[in-house]
């Protein structure tokens, strides 16, 4: 369970990577922090190209940053964006891959206040991860 202090830390981690972004195309910044189950906290921003398909989402970036480093069990992530706005699909489904239906995920607006906090499972409800397939 998230206190107080790792939400807010975790927002704040998120809302310093939003300000590094490359959103040239969109004009739309994204920042995110996640927090392995050890503690540690991983931050990315989305990074757009001319190409589209070859963007990249701050929730993806800042999970395969720490999947990069070695942590395959994430326990919360914290988006901010200008308005709130809420992970895309395919981010979704990759928080699903480290941090299970209980991960949490916080939504917080640009100033960096917490709007929105939802578990994976109510944002992907019936969702299809690893334990779906055959080992």
């Amino acid at each position: 369970m998230l206190n107080k202090q790792d939400k807010e830390n975790l927002v704040r981690r998120a809302k310093e990577a939003r300000e590094l972004a490359y959103a040239p195309y969109s004009h739309y910044k994204v920042g995110a922090a996640v927090l392995t189950a050890d503690g540690q906290v991983f931050s990315g921003n989305n990074v757009e190209n001319a190409a589209y398909p070859s963007s990249l989402c701050a929730e993806r970036v800042a999970i395969f940053k720490a999947v990069s480093e070695g942590h395959r069990v994430l326990q919360a992530i914290a988006v901010v964006t200008e308005n709130g706005g809420s992970p895309c699909g395919g981010c979704r489904q990759v928080m699903r891959e480290f941090g299970g239906k209980q991960m949490v995920v916080l939504i917080a607006d640009e100033s960096g206040m917490l709007m929105e906090e939802y578990t994976l499972d109510q944002l992907l409800p019936r969702s299809f991860g690893p334990e779906e397939l055959p080992r």
